[in-house]
């Protein structure tokens, strides 16, 4: 664990890499904030870079990347077929996951959608541990259907339980009971459930749950995007594992799966994907979808330059003290914020600090969308760009009702090596001082409502006058520091 103390007994995780390529950033005034999230539609993905200070969106993509991967990427083969750049990025695959066969794709929706077209039939049902919006949304595409299936305390925002991911082996067993095994599409296992909070499931819930779905012969797929968080929780949570490398438990976990797929965007720090398999017969099933979708079967929709960044980026996702770093910053955002009566997800996840929408702002009907108004909040107050993961990011009923999510949270992502600690710091007093002044917040109403996937595009606008009376909160209490 890469945490210093210095003197005055405050303690902090220490970067592990120094920077060499900058990219300035800009904090526009309050006023523009406020005008820049309205004419977004109050969506956070509507907004221009420019008008971003720090960009807490995602992880996805945005990752940094080292000078290893700079460096491959110049040593790329760029043939349209039988390229070499692939040979070296299949090659690393096999050696990480131990599956014979790798298709690549231009990221993980891309991975999902193969899946999925391979996989799902009208009436079927996907098990998992938790959805994820397009996972889900590729499967109620094409018919099927999600379950849920995450042990109860994974739905509760303040815990202390390790594996939150873990799903609940009992449930799985009464649902393929109850649904027959011949109607179940697959059994998916996220490494790291975003919606809920990056939170991790344990080797030991993993082989029992894979254990369980092989014996009833079904299909058993790992959404590894997130799994270098889910690999360091493993190593420091799972007294069992405490010994092993990271490659050794990288391999055990991949070992349970007939498939494994992955955004590199996430795993690999790169943008990219891919999807391992063990048995030739699955592979021959979906290899006809990689070029009618994604490109040729040596490039998926990728570049020849990505795919050198992501071999490299997985040997460095093998290196305990590079996959620590996010976590580590996450927790010391957490505790900063809890420190001063911020409600978050606890223990700390993966991915980013999640602010817990419905403690902070329980003022605000869930119908009213909290944490997209949290969201708004956070940019107006601070210049800090945060992802909706609550109501806004359900699909409604086929009835046309309202589908309330079980949490209502704002991720704030931390993405690997980009951001310094006066920065973290930096966003911990902003939002400190939003949570003091929370009352003035007040909901969201929709004026452009897509029917898929609502929360990219969408647009809203805030019910009553609260924007503005935020920035003007804001103006009088930092107005000698502006």
């Amino acid at each position: 664990m890469a945490n210093v103390t210095f003197f005055g007994g405050e303690q902090f995780p220490l970067e592990m890499h120094k920077v060499r390529v900058v990219q300035k950033l800009n904090l526009p005034p309050v006023e523009r904030r406020l005008e820049a999230i309205q004419e977004a539609g109050n969506n956070t993905f509507l907004l221009k870079n420019k008008d971003i200070f720090l960009d807490m969106l995602t992880d996805s993509g945005v990752n940094a990347m080292s000078d290893q991967q700079m460096a491959a990427m110049m040593v790329c083969d760029d043939s349209y077929a039988g390229s070499a750049t692939f040979t070296r990025l299949e090659d690393k695959v096999r050696e990480i996951f131990g599956m014979e066969f790798f298709l690549p794709v231009h990221q993980g929706r891309a991975a999902e959608n193969i899946l999925a077209q391979t996989l799902v039939t009208p009436g079927s049902v996907a098990l998992m541990n938790f959805h994820f919006t397009t996972t889900k949304a590729h499967i109620t595409r094409l018919g099927g259907s999600v379950e849920e299936l995450v042990i109860d305390e994974g739905l509760k925002t303040t815990s202390s339980h390790p594996f939150k991911g873990n799903i609940d082996l009992d449930k799985l067993a009464d649902s393929i009971q109850k649904t027959g095994a011949a109607n179940i599409s697959f059994l998916r296992l996220e490494a790291g459930t975003n919606l809920i909070g990056g939170q991790p499931f344990s080797l030991e819930n993993c082989k029992a749950a894979c254990a369980l779905a092989r014996k009833n012969g079904i299909i058993t797929v790992m959404d590894a995007s997130l799994l270098q968080d889910n690999l360091h929780f493993i190593k420091v949570r799972e007294a069992a594992c405490k010994d092993m490398s990271i490659r050794e438990i990288t391999r055990a976990l991949a070992d349970q799966f007939d498939i494994v797929y992955f955004s590199a965007r996430k795993l690999g720090f790169a943008r990219g994907g891919g999807i391992c398999i063990r048995e030739s017969a699955m592979m021959e099933r979906m290899r006809e979808l990689v070029p009618m979708f994604e490109g040729f079967l040596t490039y998926g929709g990728m570049s020849v330059r990505e795919m050198e960044a992501i071999t490299v980026g997985l040997d460095e996702t093998m290196d305990e003290s590079v996959i620590d770093q996010g976590p580590q910053f996450i927790e010391f955002m957490c505790k900063e914020l809890q420190a001063r009566g911020v409600p978050v997800v606890t223990p700390a996840g993966g991915l980013g600090c999640h602010l817990n929408a419905l403690e902070f702002l329980d003022h605000i009907d869930q119908r009213q969308y909290p944490a997209g108004a949290l969201g708004v909040a956070v940019f107006i107050a601070g210049g800090i760009r945060g992802m909706e993961r609550g109501t806004l990011s359900e699909q409604r009923e086929p009835d046309g009702t309202e589908r309330l999510a079980s949490v209502e949270l704002l991720r704030l992502a931390l993405p690997r090596r980009v951001f310094t600690m006066s920065q973290v710091k930096y966003a911990v007093d902003r939002i400190a001082w939003l949570h003091a002044n929370r009352r003035l917040v007040g909901g969201l109403r929709w004026v452009e409502e897509p029917s898929s996937l609502r929360f990219f595009f969408g647009r809203l606008e805030a019910i009553g006058d609260w924007q503005e009376k935020l920035a003007a909160k804001f103006r009088e209490d930092f107005e000698e520091s502006l």
